[in-house]
């Protein structure tokens, strides 16, 4: 990931093993780390038991929110893909109990599609 990418907010894949490497005293035992994401400093995790979101927060990003997500809870998504001129990618997410959707920028090089479909062998 390019920095003027975080700068502008985009999200780029990295390894999982990386993020479950990062999520270790928050899986549980049988949970394995599918895919993830990075924007700056938070993560956007897919396991093959729920999405987890990483929120590091203040200028240390020592304190840090862990929101999980079982796929059950999870009752829409959209995907909106890269354009000409409008070179992000957004993948919105509607979680039951929460009145707006979460909301996700994904950079042009990232394969919006594949995001997509992780997201729907769990939740369909």
């Amino acid at each position: 990931m390019g920095l003027f990418d975080g700068m502008m907010g985009n999200a780029s894949e990295i390894d999982s093993k990386t993020a479950e490497k990062e999520l270790k005293d928050l899986l549980a035992p049988t949970e394995n780390v599918e895919h993830a994401y990075k924007l700056i400093r938070d993560l956007f995790v897919f396991t093959n038991k729920r999405l987890i979101l990483v929120d590091k927060q203040g200028v240390t990003g020592k304190k840090v929110e862990y929101r999980s997500i079982p796929y059950k809870n999870i009752t829409n998504f959209s995907v909106e893909t890269a354009g000409t001129f409008d070179l992000d990618a957004e993948l919105k997410i509607w979680v039951s109990g929460l009145s707006a959707p979460i909301e996700k920028t994904f950079n042009k090089q990232l394969n919006i599609y594949k995001v997509q479909s992780v997201l729907a062998e769990y939740v369909c």
